[in-house]
């Protein structure tokens, strides 16, 4: 029985694998058959889509010809417009070129008339030059016979004549344009001056020679004097200085000339008054210690005039002279407050006319660095300012502004220029210095016996405290020509002969006068 269940499942097993068999094989042929239908269906659209985009191509295609086709037409007809307008200038161009050919042609007609008749003038003309050349001959020698002259003396005296003419012509322009020029710079000159006088407005002292110590009480006189005067020959030993103690309440006088030495004897007894211990050996010792801090001293007042005048980057050692300048005086006038006011001057008056304004301060504030120096060393304040200036490597503009207006050395700088107007402004204002009666006496005295050297010179004055001289001439010797060469060659010798602060104004006066009596 087992068999023929066997048998039985084997059997359905069989049929059922066959059934599957056929169910597959029916399953695909459908599937192939439903695919082959997609695929004729895409194809058929893809055909109709080529179908629609090859005639729109075809569209586009005549589309883009006839266009290319209007624009080519197009292009053509403008060539032709320009070949055309081309042609018509052409054209004009040619008809013009003939009216000018044309035109040519009847002037060489005329120029070949003219030609003719300036030849036949030419022939004219050269008779009569040979005519007039003949009566000339006859006329110089008639003129020589009358006059008793040769024509080469007589042409020597007009060339003579001619001479003088021109050279009166010549001086008349020349002071003419002096004046001119002269009247310009004047007037930009006093413009520039007073616009930067009025801007500086320092206090003006002159330094005298004495210095005044207040004293405590009238007892402290007898131990500065001390016993029978050892104090005071100490002090004035060891600071070269007059110590004069007279009636006066309550104060001593210290007499010197050096404001160096009068500084320090000043300082050392005013230690003494406050130390109160007074004999030959403390005023020794005080006054070795005060010497010392005068070095310092000199630095701190080098170091506050630079920075009042605005100059920078001095060497130390000019510093140092540059307050030592305090203490020295030229005329009675403060040698660092002339300096400062120098400086300041010619920075204002660099800054009116554009110049370089800390190049003419540095110069202002150097200019008499010389004087500066002690008597222990060799020459004059403009050799002493060269040598130390060199030393401490300052410009060459800096060194020609010290030296410009000594040694006859020529400024090279504007600056220079405006250092030099400055000096002169600050020494010979009204007051700034102190002049000894003698020496102003005989500088007028030789003013007035230069002026009145020179031939032609009636009187002369020396006037306004010598800044100016004035010459009265004789009319009949002097002319206005020679009054203005007068002027400039009595102006050079005073400039050669001379040595004076500020400038002199030289002024020649000729003076005609007509005297006629009536009788």
């Amino acid at each position: 029985m087992l068999q023929a269940f066997w048998v039985i499942d084997s059997a359905l097993i069989i049929l059922a694998f066959i059934v599957g068999v056929f169910l597959y094989k029916w399953i695909s042929d459908k599937k192939v058959g439903d695919a082959s239908e997609r695929a004729r269906q895409i194809l058929a659209a893809a055909e109709r889509d080529a179908e629609s985009q090859r005639r729109a191509a075809d569209v586009t295609a005549k589309e883009l010809a006839l266009k290319a086709r209007e624009d080519f037409d197009t292009e053509v007809r403008r060539r032709e417009r320009e070949v055309q307008q081309i042609e018509q200038r052409a054209q004009a161009k040619d008809d013009q070129l003939g009216r000018k050919l044309d035109e040519i042609d009847r002037r060489l007609t005329a120029h070949t008339g003219k030609e003719r008749v300036l030849a036949d003038r030419d022939v004219a003309l050269g008779q009569k030059e040979s005519r007039l050349a003949q009566a000339l001959d006859e006329q110089r020698r008639k003129l020589e016979v009358i006059a008793g002259l040769t024509a080469e003396e007589a042409k020597r005296q007009l060339l003579s004549q001619m001479e003088a003419d021109a050279r009166r012509e010549a001086t008349l322009l020349q002071m003419k344009l002096e004046e001119q020029a002269r009247e310009t710079a004047h007037e930009k000159a006093k413009e520039v001056l007073a616009t930067t006088i009025q801007r500086l407005a320092p206090d003006y002292t002159v330094e005298t020679s004495v210095s005044v110590v207040d004293l405590p009480s009238d007892d402290m006189k007898g131990r500065i004097i001390g016993r029978e005067g050892r104090n005071i020959r100490a002090l004035e030993l060891h600071t070269g200085v007059d110590l004069i103690v007279d009636d006066t309440p309550e104060a001593v006088l210290i007499s010197a000339y050096d404001p160096y030495r009068r500084e320090i004897a000043r300082r050392s007894l005013q230690k003494l008054l406050a130390d109160g211990r007074i004999h030959p050996a403390r005023i020794e010792e005080v006054v070795e210690k005060v010497k010392k801090e005068m070095e310092q001293h000199l630095k701190e007042e080098g170091e506050k005039a630079c920075f009042e005048v605005g100059v920078h980057g001095l060497h130390p050692e000019l510093v140092k002279l540059v307050g030592r300048m305090k203490f020295r005086t030229s005329y009675g006038q403060n040698c660092l407050q002339h300096s400062k006011e120098v400086a300041w001057l010619a920075g204002m008056m660099a800054a009116e006319i554009k110049a370089d304004v800390k190049l003419a301060k540095r110069m202002g504030l150097l200019h008499d660095i010389g004087k500066a120096l002690t008597h222990e060393q060799e020459g004059s304040h403009p050799e002493l300012s060269l040598q130390v200036l060199t030393k401490y490597n300052e410009s060459a503009e800096v060194i020609n502004a010290a030296l410009s207006g000594h040694e006859n050395v020529e400024p090279l700088t504007v600056e220079a220029v405006l250092t030099e107007a400055a000096d002169g402004i600050s020494a010979a204002r009204p007051g700034a210095r102190r002049d000894v009666l003698e020496s102003y006496i005989k500088r007028l005295a030789k003013l007035e016996e230069i002026a009145m050297s020179y031939r032609g010179v009636e009187m002369c004055y020396a006037i306004q405290a010598g800044r100016e001289l004035r010459v009265l001439t004789k009319a009949d010797i002097i002319s206005d020509f020679d009054a203005h060469q007068l002027a400039k060659d009595i102006t050079k010798r005073i400039e050669a002969e001379m040595q004076y602060p500020g400038h002199i104004k030289v002024i020649v006066i000729r003076e005609t006068r007509a005297v006629e009596v009536a009788k």
